[in-house]
């Protein structure tokens, strides 16, 4: 990764919507350099998508919640992790260290949607324990791009 490589990736990440032949022109760069640049970054998985970044609040699911679930070692975690996937509320779920096995970002409609979310999440052979926090505010949203100076 070089300086023209992270300047391409921070001029699509605040105007995904450029364009090859206007990001080439703004960079001083033929127009083939940067399709071959993005390209390679796409190839390497560094850039892992070009759609658009949607708002679960926007979409009627304001309410965020972590749950830390606890599952029977007999079970396994794929077959739980592939009910989660099923479940459109779950936007992520990672297997952890400490106390809990999966740990999971949910969102839901209100506060007594949650129930319905969680319900969903814990109705499948394998989950023994859920346990929930709900998040009060965004102190820092999930980012990637600062990552991009330190690569």
């Amino acid at each position: 990764m070089d300086d023209l490589d992270r300047t391409l990736i921070n001029l699509f990440a605040a105007e995904p919507r450029v364009g090859v032949l206007e990001a080439s022109r703004r960079l001083g760069v033929a127009r083939g350099t940067v399709q071959a640049r993005l390209d390679r970054l796409v190839a390497s998985g560094v850039v892992t998508g070009w759609g658009p970044d949607l708002s679960p609040e926007a979409l009627g699911f304001p309410v965020t919640a972590f749950l830390t679930l606890e599952i029977s070692q007999s079970a396994g975690h794929e077959a739980v992790a592939r009910h989660l996937a099923s479940i459109p509320e779950v936007l992520e779920a990672y297997t952890i260290t400490g106390v809990g096995d999966l740990w999971c970002r949910v969102v839901s409609r209100s506060n007594s949607d949650l129930q319905r979310v969680i319900d969903r999440v814990v109705a499948v052979d394998g989950v023994q324990r859920a346990s929930t926090v709900m998040a009060l505010a965004t102190q820092v949203p999930y980012r990637v791009l600062p990552l991009l100076t330190e690569a």
